[in-house]
């Protein structure tokens, strides 16, 4: 059920950040400045900031499994429309498909981690969420990887509708496996006020907090190091985009990392992986552009895309656990959210600071939010 799961959620990861990889071509062939390249990638962590929280209500009042194949048929249609656009040249038609892959993906992303945290006991909740999640970085990395790629070899529209056919893989395992899995019959269906006490949970928010701060520094990297790498140390697109994989490729150990961490060695406590994550990411990501030798550079990426990802899979499996059963999928829609508008707003926040200082400046200012992230999980409460 994980396996299929996550196939589905690392064929909507590769299609949502595939055209980081290829954003000079974007920008050439579109003929649109820096931000607007960063919005075709953010447009859909700006939908998923949208329509998370009434997906999760959705969710939490009818079944989750079924809801997982329509958003599979949703992504085939926006893939395709997609490449239609691009191959038109219609900047604002591309916006629009992206909108719709959004939607897709906020649906599998929370009824995954909302199916795959019932089906396990509270010993092993946060390893089995945390696996899943694991599938989001997997995505990105084949994304960033083979998306040069593939626009070398049929034209950079085709990097949209290529990774669909592997969602449709896993829904074909998903499927039989998850019977019985898509609405939890054991909890009530959650009231209107059981929904607002979500929102209104002060722990709830705290966690959604360091979600949004660490997926701002995932996508801020994730984004802008190919063009990084590029501009700045003169590396070929297709090596650039390779090495950058290698950032969110990581996270795939590291997520699982953390919630084993969490689960085996602090006894369940999920403050200090989460703080641990802030400490190390926030030095090195500062520090980024004063290296220039290659090996070392892949060493710093390999160490700050393992630190900020060991705290990305947990907080999913972290939120559930500070409310009722019967509001969690809530719980997960709100942190997918406020998480992502870090994702959102990252990019294009990025691409307004390098346009007006350069990389060096965007590098010790997303530093600088690893150390607002140290101070919140300082705070950070135990489940």
């Amino acid at each position: 059920m994980i396996v299929g799961a996550s196939l589905m959620s690392i064929a909507l990861g590769a299609y949502e950040l595939v055209p980081a990889s290829v954003t000079p071509l974007i920008r050439k062939s579109l003929g649109v400045g820096p931000s607007s390249a960063g919005l075709v990638v953010s447009v859909m962590f700006g939908t998923a900031v949208v329509a998370s929280v009434p997906v999760g209500i959705v969710l939490d009042r009818t079944n989750s499994r079924r809801a997982v194949a329509v958003a599979v048929g949703v992504l085939l249609i926006a893939g395709i429309w997609g490449w239609f656009a691009a191959t038109a040249g219609s900047f604002r038609s591309l916006l629009a498909s992206r909108v719709l892959g959004g939607i897709a993906y906020v649906v599998v992303w929370n009824a995954g981690i909302d199916i795959v945290g019932r089906a396990f006991d509270a010993s092993r909740q946060a390893s089995a969420v945390a696996t899943f999640t694991a599938s989001g970085p997997i995505g990105f990395a084949i994304g960033q990887g083979t998306g040069p790629i593939v626009a070398a070899t049929f034209g950079w529209p085709a990097v949209f509708p290529v990774f669909t056919g592997l969602a449709v893989v896993g829904l074909a395992v998903f499927w039989p496996t998850s019977r019985g899995l898509g609405r939890a019959t054991d909890t009530p269906t959650p009231t209107l006020q059981d929904l607002r006490s979500v929102v209104t949970n002060r722990q709830v928010l705290l966690v959604c907090g360091l979600g949004f701060l660490g997926y701002a520094l995932y996508l801020f990297v994730n984004s802008w190091a190919p063009s990084y790498f590029a501009e700045e140390v003169h590396l070929s697109l297709a090596v650039s985009g390779a090495l950058t994989a290698l950032f969110p490729a990581v996270g795939a150990l590291s997520r699982m990392t953390g919630g084993v961490l969490s689960d085996r060695l602090f006894g369940g406590r999920r403050r200090p992986v989460i703080l641990l994550s802030f400490l190390v990411a926030a030095p090195v990501i500062a520090g980024f552009t004063a290296i220039r030798t290659v090996p070392v550079v892949v060493a710093a990426l390999l160490v700050a895309g393992f630190a900020i990802q060991l705290c990305l899979g947990l907080v999913f499996a972290y939120v559930r656990e500070l409310v009722a059963p019967e509001v969690a999928a809530t719980a997960v829609a709100l942190l997918t959210s406020i998480g992502l508008a870090g994702a959102f707003v990252a990019p294009i926040a990025a691409g307004a600071l390098i346009g007006a200082t350069g990389y060096g400046t965007a590098f010790v200012v997303a530093g600088a939010v690893g150390v607002v992230g140290i101070a919140l999980a300082w705070f950070a409460p135990e489940p």
